[in-house]
């Protein structure tokens, strides 16, 4: 028995009593990229348990997900999204397993946010996370909440295969990642965060010290003598700055992080470095509510993004321009759509375009529609390398 089923098992024998909620949903996608006029199937599901003591202060939650793709053995996975033990109390709370933690407030990326890695094979754009280990600790106060996190073991990044069509020019070797850490996955992270909710603004101020979520890949050959992408996980420190705040019809937003590593064992053939770096998204979200006198809201978006990093190529996000329009009917059937345009500042023939449509069909069935799409013609430019694979992603959903 591990240490998380440890407290887990304690955490049960504290009640006799609990109430068991059920939940989930299975589905099937289709996706078709349309430079390569391929498709690509697969089936997926997900299922959460999650259950409350009589005195609602113990819960625990666990969350399973699980892919099979009929054309990429990488996308064919099962993750253990939540597996979480979670005690509330007045002024504090503890959780402990694997868990999900977001932060953020901007739209069209996520600065902040790094307490779990991206599943890169579920979301090319960075939205789906895997679950994170971890152990956190919540204060709260009249002036605000702190949170305190062990990260006791790090997931590494997942990528398409081979056989994927949204890809690097080389496959990524996930089987031989190398780390500046001599205790590489074992490595243990921590962070903190304070954040606060008063009048107009909503804030938050966070620290984290670990292993970067985001790996510096580095072409290499496989055992097999194939030549690859080998990720490389440096140590860092990032602070980050989360402000939003509501006026009326408008929402203005900003994210903020400065990173620093200090780096001297990277692989043979790279030069060891020391790399300081600040990173900004900062916009507005506008609602227009009740457009043509109906019940429809039209949300006017716009952001700004800024990376002041030396290496260019690394962050597709150094200088671009991002707007968008959500539109949401507000029926019964709970219809939404979000389209965007990503431009790049310094490349004029740069973009990333998106569609994301979603409807609710019955009591249960749930469609969405998602489309990326990427222009470039720059080879210093890091969309350059995913130019070719604009996709549309058709997704059924049945919830139970």
């Amino acid at each position: 028995m591990n240490k998380y089923s440890v407290a887990i098992a304690l955490a049960l024998s504290t009640s006799t009593t609990w109430a068991l909620d059920i939940k989930g949903n299975i589905g099937a996608e289709a996706r078709y990229f349309t430079e390569f006029q391929k498709s690509q199937a697969s089936a997926f599901g997900e299922l959460e348990l999650y259950w409350q003591s009589e005195t609602s202060n113990h819960s625990f939650t666990t969350k399973a997900f699980a892919r099979a793709d009929d054309t990429d053995s990488e996308r064919s996975h099962i993750d253990l999204r939540e597996f979480a033990w979670l005690y509330y109390a007045d002024t504090w709370e503890v959780r402990a397993g694997v868990s999900k933690v977001f932060w953020g407030v901007t739209e069209s990326a996520h600065r902040v946010d790094i307490i779990n890695q991206t599943d890169a094979v579920e979301s090319p754009d960075g939205e789906e996370k895997l679950g994170q280990p971890l152990l956190q600790l919540t204060r709260i106060h009249d002036w605000g909440t702190l949170n305190a996190f062990v990260l006791p073991y790090f997931r590494e990044r997942t990528f398409e295969g081979k056989d994927g069509y949204i890809g690097l020019p080389l496959p990524v070797d996930i089987d031989n990642a190398q780390y500046q850490s001599s205790a590489k996955q074992e490595h243990i992270d921590w962070a903190l965060r304070y954040s606060h909710t008063f009048d107009i603004w909503d804030i938050g101020l966070s620290h984290f010290v670990g292993t970067d979520r985001e790996p510096l890949l580095v072409a290499g050959a496989s055992p097999q003598g194939d030549a690859v992408f080998l990720p490389y996980y440096s140590q860092i420190q990032q602070t980050g700055l989360e402000v939003q705040a509501t006026l009326d019809s408008w929402l203005w937003k900003l994210e903020a992080i400065h990173q620093s590593t200090r780096d001297q064992g990277l692989p043979t053939g790279l030069t060891p470095f020391t790399q300081d770096f600040t990173a900004i998204t900062a916009g507005f979200e506008y609602t227009l509510v009740g457009i043509a006198d109906s019940a429809m809201d039209l949300g006017l978006l716009a952001e700004y993004h800024h990376n002041d990093l030396d290496q260019a190529g690394l962050d597709p996000l150094q200088n671009d321009l991002f707007v968008g329009a959500r539109l949401t009917l507000n029926d019964i059937q709970n219809s939404s759509l979000l389209l965007g345009l990503v431009q790049d500042l310094d490349y004029s023939s740069s973009q990333i375009g998106f569609i994301e449509a979603s409807r609710r069909f019955g009591d249960n069935w749930v469609i969405t529609l998602d489309g990326r799409f990427y222009d470039s013609n720059t080879l210093e430019d890091p969309i350059m390398s995913v130019r070719k694979t604009d996709h549309l992603t058709l997704d059924a959903s049945y919830f139970f």
